[in-house]
């Protein structure tokens, strides 16, 4: 069951538009006291109610919980990039060792359909106010509703990659009256409900909204086509995804920060909105990230123990020699602390007041790689190689680190793709997805991607119970959460591997 509750959502613009940003995209706030019965007139409070669609994307909208530690935490504690410190609650140990259970918060979904319910509000209610306001032109309804559509697309592209079979809700909830029970959808359904959004989406969002910030920071159609690219690859529709990528390479408009060790990591994440981001969460001086106390003041989340000597290498005979992603580039050697969300460049780190850098979505280098995985799928392995040496060459990677597979060995290739995109996106919430998604085509062929990993991380006496648990596959995706299920009267079904 998913419950949302009128007093939560009944008007979003009022819930989520109460504090004023820097970004002048942001700035819209509908006039106080407005109720639920006199919204959606005016295509200013259409424009409100998308633009709280971004506030959700950065606020703490559940708990005291955003978004990107929710998705930094599915994607990166079930990993060998990570170790969770001493002060991590148990809740965390339960998940990083395999031992969830549907007790553990973690196994809530309710801030995706949180998320999922503001943006139906958009899609139900926004096609009315061109009845009512004869200057809200077709043209920008259809802008507006595509915006709405990509990110419900993503919302349900998460939920399936961590949760699998889950409920699939399209309308808007408004009240208590309209909740409803709704049983499991396939995980196949689920990400084809995030196409299906996705290509409804890509003809009616805006190419540019005229500004960088805005460019950057919501969803364009260069951003649906990134999306489209990364689900068909759960898919495995591989020629599509090559196309999608295509639609963004064929632009011109995006490169790569060029791999200076002086500026790269203040281009790409100091700053942000660079020529390479496509999607980046935007945080600024007044809402800041929440990554401050997750990876430095009492510090949950630290680098893996191993993760510098064994992913990223150095060069002992040369000391100006090193992959600009490694040593504060993505995590301090000297510390052991996660880098890049702290670090303005390679010798500055920012304060509290200044912990601003955006959550990277997608950036060119990911839209680069996910086609060279696509071309792999093609057995256009040389294609996809060359793609890969591409991102290698910008970030100067380590001659120890080049697996060399030749062009015809598609599952060297498979394994170069997943070391590279580890190296390049290191704590940007992707490392369990790609592990899982390579992992799991042609019937999980290529599960010793996640079993590997568990020996990289697992204490020795946890070993063996870890990958007895990671065999099974049903334990690749998480519990739904106890109270939902009963709630459910039954409606809802327990993952099996968790029991019912």
């Amino acid at each position: 069951m998913i419950h949302i509750f009128k007093k939560s959502i009944s008007v979003l613009a009022l819930a989520l538009l109460s504090f004023s940003s820097c970004n002048k995209w942001l700035e819209l706030k509908p006039q106080e006291g407005v109720v639920a019965e006199d919204y959606w007139k005016t295509k200013e409070q259409v424009r409100a109610a998308v633009n709280g669609l971004y506030i959700s994307l950065i606020t703490p909208i559940y708990g005291n919980r955003h978004l990107s530690q929710e998705l930094f935490m599915h994607a990166e504690i079930r990993t060998d990039m990570v170790d969770i410190s001493t002060f991590a609650p148990q809740t965390y140990t339960e998940y990083r060792f395999a031992d969830m259970l549907p007790t553990n918060l973690f196994s809530n979904w309710g801030m995706f359909y949180k998320i999922i319910n503001y943006c139906n509000n958009v899609i139900d209610n926004a096609p009315a106010v061109r009845e009512v306001d004869p200057t809200f032109t077709q043209a920008d309804l259809d802008a507006y509703v595509g915006e709405a559509l990509a990110i419900r697309a993503w919302m349900y592209l998460n939920l399936a990659r961590i949760w699998g079979d889950v409920p699939i809700k399209l309308t808007y909830t408004a009240s208590d009256e309209d909740l409803v029970s709704i049983a499991k959808s396939p995980q196949a359904a689920v990400l084809q409900a995030a196409v299906d959004d996705l290509v409804r989406a890509e003809p009616m969002v805006r190419e540019t909204f005229g500004n960088n910030a805005a460019d950057k920071g919501k969803i364009t159609r260069y951003a649906v086509n990134a999306l489209l690219a990364d689900a068909y690859l759960w898919q495995d529709e591989f020629q599509k995804a090559a196309d999608a990528c295509d639609k963004i390479i064929d632009a011109g408009i995006y490169e790569l920060v060029p791999g200076d060790p002086s500026t790269w990591l203040n281009q790409l994440f100091g700053q942000g909105n660079s020529v390479e981001g496509i999607f980046e969460l935007q945080y600024d001086r007044q809402q800041l990230n929440p990554f401050y106390a997750l990876f430095r003041l009492n510090a949950l989340y630290t680098a893996g123990q191993h993760v510098y000597e064994d992913l990223f290498q150095f060069d002992a005979a040369d000391p100006t020699n090193f992959d600009v992603r490694g040593d504060r580039g993505a995590l301090s050697t000297a510390t052991n602390m996660i880098y890049k969300y702290h670090g303005l460049n390679r010798t500055q780190t920012k304060s509290l007041e200044e912990s601003y850098t955006h959550w990277m979505v997608y950036r060119y280098a990911d839209v680069l790689l996910m086609k060279a995985e696509a071309l792999n799928g093609l057995n256009r392995g040389q294609e996809a190689l060359d793609l890969i040496y591409m991102i290698r060459e910008r970030g100067n990677a380590m001659q120890g680190t080049d697996l060399d597979p030749a062009p015809d060995d598609q599952q060297g290739i498979t394994t170069f793709i997943v070391e590279e995109r580890a190296r390049e996106f290191a704590y940007e919430g992707k490392r369990w997805f790609d592990v899982l998604r390579n992992a799991r085509r042609n019937n999980y062929q290529r599960i010793d991607l996640i079993t590997s990993m568990v020996l990289n991380y697992a204490p020795a006496d946890r070993q063996q119970a870890m990958l007895g648990k990671y065999r099974d596959v049903d334990s690749h995706y998480l519990p739904i959460y106890f109270i939902e299920i009963q709630r459910s009267g039954g409606v809802l079904q327990q993952n099996p591997f968790y029991g019912n």
